[in-house]
């Protein structure tokens, strides 16, 4: 059998009345202990939250959620809802010109990514991003040349209130 100690630390205290109100004024100050002995806890939180997969797992692209996207010479815009999405795929560069990845709330763009063409020769670039859009922002993605290809997909991991989204 272990020992039991007493601990009475009002920041302690006060933190624990914070986060477990049905726990704060046990009486004598004396709010939390330790002990010596060992009792295993289970983590059940990922089933309390409704997901048994895995974070990574939870990323991951599918052929049903997957928004595919192939630029050339353009400037569509990729998404337009809100929530957590990943953002994965290739810039191809064969030449001059410019891919970039511009976010926009309708009055003003940001440029999250640019990737820039005219060394003559071939380069691949991986990206994979997870941003999040609020209600009325935008992705959208320009090549400005034949010269630049950007080929991927889009998926939401989770909704604007992070929750998520299974592949």
């Amino acid at each position: 059998m272990g020992s039991e100690y007493f601990i009475n630390n009002q920041e302690l205290e006060n933190k624990v009345r914070n986060l477990l109100p049905s726990q704060g004024g046990a009486g004598a100050g004396f709010d939390l202990s330790a002990s010596t002995q060992i009792i295993p806890i289970i983590d059940l939180t990922e089933s309390a939250e409704g997901s048994n997969v895995r974070a990574d797992l939870q990323s991951a692209l599918s052929f049903g959620s997957a928004t595919a996207f192939d630029i050339i010479n353009a400037n569509p815009t990729v998404i337009n809802n809100t929530g957590y999405f990943r953002i994965y795929g290739v810039v191809s560069i064969f030449g001059s010109g410019l891919v970039t990845f511009n976010a926009t709330d309708g009055a003003t763009t940001k440029i999250l990514s640019k990737y820039e063409g005219g060394s003559g020769f071939l380069q691949s670039i991986n990206f994979d991003y997870i941003q999040f859009f609020e209600a009325g922002e935008s992705l959208n993605i320009e090549s400005t040349s034949n010269s630049i290809r950007c080929t991927g997909n889009t998926r939401q991991l989770a909704d604007i209130n992070g929750n998520l989204v299974n592949p």
